[in-house]
């Protein structure tokens, strides 16, 4: 029965001894390993992700070689996976690992969470998994089966809502299998109750499954919906000279922290007579010939999960270098070919260089 702790966590193991994945990172109980998992797999899907997790495991077998690992290359093994924020918190608290704990991870769930860019879910994941401690966790998968199961209806997009699902978790979680336990319902909720079409016919918690027996498999959990994306325009500006080409490293306060991209000019619409464009370049102290600018051959949209961004790139084939103030003011330095490649982008921009190797003769 569903109030019985006993049985759906046995239920839940049983289940996982019979269906579980073989994942790298179950096989092991070093906290960096468990670590470097949970932060890749957030808001990633496990194809997506395990390829990254081997990169960097084997790119970076210790904590301290990924805490003295440049920003730049960190960022570059992370190009594709989005929400680039997390490779910064990442090598952030990779440096704090080694400089306060001496490359020792915290030994328990609320000394994990003195981390920077540790919340509650990793730290749980980590102290459930390497230390055997006593902890639920919580991700989009364990929300979905225990509003399901306990029929919790409580929106779970609220952060107030977390503390009910949390008290219920609580309950749950064996003293003898924490590690074991919480693998199982993640797991559980991946591939048996799924968001879309969850397998009932064939679950072991189907008879004492309140969703199920109220016919509330859909409707469960509650999830508000997001606001709409807004729509972003870029007129990006590729300036080469001399099979060299202007690239700039974007600041924080936007998208894309840390990553370089060309010189920017953002519109209202997709729609930009190129004469407005000359008009633009010319207040930066940038004066193009007629023919040195190359229109868009195409658009290339890019969906962030508040942004819907739509980019144009112009070539522009400069006669000199721009001028030191040029540069300066834009952020923008002359990069070959090779190092480009070398450079953290986003994926918009690899795309973009993808197309354009014959027209960039990259």
């Amino acid at each position: 029965m569903p109030d019985n702790p006993l049985y759906f966590s046995q239920t839940l193991i049983s289940w996982y001894n019979r269906h579980k994945r073989n994942l790298p990172w179950r096989t092991t109980t070093d906290p960096y390993f468990i670590w470097l998992s949970e932060v890749i797999l957030q808001q990633t899907r496990v194809n997506q992700g395990l390829p990254y997790y081997e990169k960097f495991v084997t790119t970076y077998p210790t904590v301290h070689e990924l805490a003295a690992a440049p920003e730049d290359e960190v960022l570059r093994l992370w190009q594709g996976l989005g929400y680039y924020s997390r490779a910064r918190n990442m090598h952030h608290t990779a440096r704090q690992i080694v400089q306060e704990f001496g490359g020792n991870f915290p030994g328990n769930y609320n000394e994990l969470l003195k981390l920077k860019g540790v919340g509650s879910y990793t730290a749980a994941a980590i102290a459930a998994f390497a230390y055997k401690e006593q902890v639920a966790v919580l991700d989009g998968n364990v929300f979905r089966v225990l509003a399901r199961v306990f029929g919790i209806s409580e929106d779970i997009a609220l952060p107030a809502s977390r503390k009910v699902f949390q008290e219920q978790a609580d309950k749950l979680v064996p003293a003898d299998e924490p590690d074991t336990y919480n693998q199982s319902i993640m797991e559980f909720g991946a591939i048996q109750c799924t968001p879309v079409m969850p397998d009932c016919l064939f679950c072991p918690l189907q008879q004492s499954c309140f969703a199920f027996t109220h016919g509330l498999v859909q409707e469960l959990p509650v999830k508000s919906k997001a606001k709409a994306a807004r729509p972003r325009y870029f007129h990006y500006l590729v300036f080469a000279w001399q099979g060299q080409y202007y690239m700039r490293k974007r600041l924080e306060g936007d998208i894309w922290q840390g990553l370089y991209d060309f010189y920017l000019y953002e519109g209202t619409d997709k729609n930009l007579r190129t004469e407005a464009l000359l008009s633009e370049l010319n207040p930066a102290g940038i004066n193009l010939e007629q023919g040195q600018l190359i229109p868009p051959r195409k658009d290339y949209k890019h969906i962030l999960s508040h942004q819907k961004i739509t980019a144009r790139f112009y070539l522009v084939n400069l006669q000199n270098k721009l001028s030191p103030e040029v540069e300066q003011e834009g952020r923008l330095a002359l990069y070959s070919a090779e190092k480009i490649d070398e450079l953290p982008k986003p994926v918009l921009i690899s795309n973009y260089l993808k197309d354009a190797k014959i027209l960039l003769h990259l």
